[in-house]
């Protein structure tokens, strides 16, 4: 492997654990407390399987932001959809930052589902751009769309719930 090939795909995973850091300060402290404190609907999962999903779907994201920043582009229609395709990839892991940091540092799930309205959205982008540059990019964020679905409902059903 190229040493560019290696800055890339360090960089892809330090960047998406990043803001799985940024994130997690603001969550953390506030699962045994706040959280806690919270009506939940009868199909909210335990806390623990919190970690290891985000684990995952931050390494699937990882990988797939490497392998849209390293395809080198043969038309136009590549290039573009790689550039545009990484900028909503950009866009939706601020969203995903901004909703921890609304949700539990602010207690505040009305504003967090508005954010997560913006962050499904600019996952799906991501996806539609990425599947034009590597097919499997485009697979790799199908987990993560799903389970910001759910989480989207959940996040709804707190906030009817409390």
């Amino acid at each position: 492997m190229k040493n560019s090939n290696i800055v890339r795909l360090v960089s892809s995973i330090a960047l998406c654990f990043a803001a799985a850091a940024l994130g997690s300060l603001f969550t953390m402290t506030q699962i045994a407390t706040w959280y806690a404190g919270l009506h939940k609907p009868t199909f909210s999962p335990p806390n623990w399987i919190f970690g290891p999903v985000w684990t995952i779907l931050y390494i699937l994201m990882a990988i797939a932001m490497y392998l849209v920043w390293n395809y080198k582009t043969k038309n136009r229609v590549e290039h573009e959809s790689r550039t545009t395709g990484l900028l909503y990839f950009f866009i939706q892991l601020t969203c995903n930052s901004l909703w921890s940091i609304i949700f539990f540092g602010l207690h505040a799930p009305l504003a967090a589902f508005i954010v997560i309205l913006f962050l499904w959205i600019f996952i799906y982008l991501s996806m539609q751009k990425f599947f034009k540059v590597s097919k499997t990019a485009g697979q790799l964020l199908i987990p993560y769309l799903v389970w910001v679905s759910f989480a989207s409902i959940l996040n709804l059903s707190i906030i009817l719930l409390n």
